[in-house]
């Protein structure tokens, strides 16, 4: 489904099958799978403005690594701060996770703006407000539907998952089978260096 039209190469790296994928217009997309479990850890993917440059890392599962450069400022954002990510998704639904939000339950609504194509959470008190889209609905040019929407609340953290539509089950089982002949084709086992001998 996201690798469609694109070159793809695959190498093993601490733990992690690393697939890197890149497009005729020189856009790239790196995804991440936990070499024993198969399961998708990191989607990221960049590309390129009109006049060639690369644009920023958008991580679309998985959390950007929060770094702190000295030299280039003295400020860093908290981590007591609501934080929206993308995590791990299970077997059936797309996942999200706000995390550092401690309002009780009830102060949460979560719905789909179905004339804008996108999935809000909001609060009661004013306090939090967040609009995001399923970009693999968007690939798929399907719609958002009430109905698969669910979401709870625990451990200061908003859980949100979205049940996948059957063409996005089938597209991440071909998708597995490219990987796994991918996989097979080249990748060396972590830690395999290609010696030639003299």
């Amino acid at each position: 489904m996201f690798r469609k039209g694109g070159e793809s190469t695959s190498v093993n790296q601490g733990g992690r099958r690393k697939v890197h994928t890149t497009y005729p217009d020189g856009a790239e997309m790196i995804e991440e799978f936990d070499l024993k479990t198969d399961e998708l850890l990191v989607r990221r993917r960049r590309g390129r403005t009109t006049l060639g440059k690369d644009t920023p890392w958008e991580y679309l599962v998985g959390e950007a690594p929060r770094t702190f450069a000295p030299d280039t400022g003295t400020l860093i954002e908290s981590g007591a701060n609501p934080s929206f990510t993308r995590s791990q998704d299970a077997p059936g639904s797309f996942v999200w996770r706000v995390r550092n939000l401690p309002y009780p339950k009830e102060t949460y609504d979560v719905r789909c703006d179905h004339e804008a194509q996108q999935v809000v959470i909001r609060t009661s008190n004013k306090k939090y407000f967040k609009r995001f889209e399923v970009p693999e609905l968007k690939l798929l040019d399907k719609k958002l539907e009430d109905a698969a929407l669910s979401w709870d609340y625990r451990n200061f953290t908003l859980i949100v998952q979205y049940k996948k539509p059957r063409e996005a089950v089938v597209a991440e089982i071909e998708e597995k089978k490219d990987r796994m002949q991918l996989a097979a084709k080249k990748t060396p086992e972590e830690g395999d260096v290609d010696c030639k001998q003299q």
